[in-house]
């Protein structure tokens, strides 16, 4: 197995990669004056089975054609076989078709990805699973909630309340607790379709003078989350952290949620950024182990 750490996961491709004992090809990739993107591998990838290590964050088209161009030129070289590792999977959000006329745009995306010849994707909490491994490329999706869990727990946050944004999400906080063991439960949501504002019902919840963490797989425009950490604050808890696995975290973002209350963001290294405090490096290194 060899790990080709693509443009946008060059550090958590060679984390990946010191794990497995796996020799790294290196990617040489840049742009030329009208915005096209160049990449070329910088080592021997024929009869080897490949791994590309490629996030899909902001800019999500950019990052996708390398991966496109990545994949494709592996199969051209004579790679085996071409692992996707994808730790945030852009485009995944729009996993039907909630307007008449709308793009099933995930469904393109793995059109493309089949086409490039990836053999297999691995990503973490991809946003509907379900839709991607109804594919026909085989998907692998792992949850560093748990990572996320240990993290605080290590930083004394045990029996901390877990809360996750959204009653469908009730699993996330879920799997949180199996770590912190304080208990959990959800805010309600409702989203409007046509302008995507979510709001925040009110419902009671049991934190008065705790520690509560809100989980959540993606923190994008912020809002979602400063509201989930406020009504947690308005109830009486102590301390709030705002933690998730893909901190997109939009212009602003980070102040609307310190704003609303929170005393700290945790990330992960899915998506590269400030608060990436918890590497997900382990957990992708063994999916690929099991995979192998």
């Amino acid at each position: 197995m060899i790990i080709i750490p693509g443009p946008a996961s060059q550090k958590l491709g060679q984390k990946i990669a010191a794990l497995l004992g796996a020799r790294v090809v290196s990617v040489e990739f840049k742009a030329f004056p009208d915005g096209e993107s160049y990449i070329r591998l910088g080592g021997e990838v024929e009869g080897e089975d490949a791994v590309i290590v490629q996030t899909t964050s902001p800019p999500q088209d950019t990052h996708f054609v390398q991966l496109f161009l990545m994949a494709d030129a592996a199969r051209d070289l004579g790679a085996k076989t071409v692992t996707a590792v994808v730790p945030y999977f852009a485009y995944a959000r729009q996993d039907k078709r909630f307007l008449s006329g709308e793009a099933f745009s995930v469904k393109t995306i793995m059109k493309l990805l089949e086409a490039c010849g990836i053999n297999r994707i691995v990503t973490v909490n991809a946003h509907n699973p379900k839709v991607l491994k109804s594919f026909r490329v085989p998907v692998k999706d792992v949850s560093a909630v748990t990572l996320l869990a240990e993290h605080f727990k290590k930083r004394g946050f045990d029996k901390a309340f877990s809360i996750s944004v959204g009653k469908k999400a009730l699993a996330v906080a879920k799997e949180a607790d199996n770590i912190l063991k304080g208990g959990y439960g959800y805010v309600s949501t409702s989203r409007d379709r046509v302008t995507g504002k979510v709001e925040i019902e009110k419902k009671s919840l049991p934190v008065k003078n705790r520690d509560v963490i809100v989980f959540d797989d993606i923190i994008s425009s912020g809002g979602t989350m400063a509201k989930a950490v406020k009504a947690a604050k308005d109830q009486g808890a102590r301390r709030v952290y705002a933690a998730c696995v893909h901190a997109l975290l939009a212009e602003g973002a980070e102040e609307k949620i310190l704003g609303g209350g929170a005393d700290g963001i945790v990330g992960t290294d899915c998506i590269p950024s400030s608060v990436s405090k918890v590497s997900v490096a382990p957990l992708i290194t063994e999916a690929l182990r099991k995979i192998a």
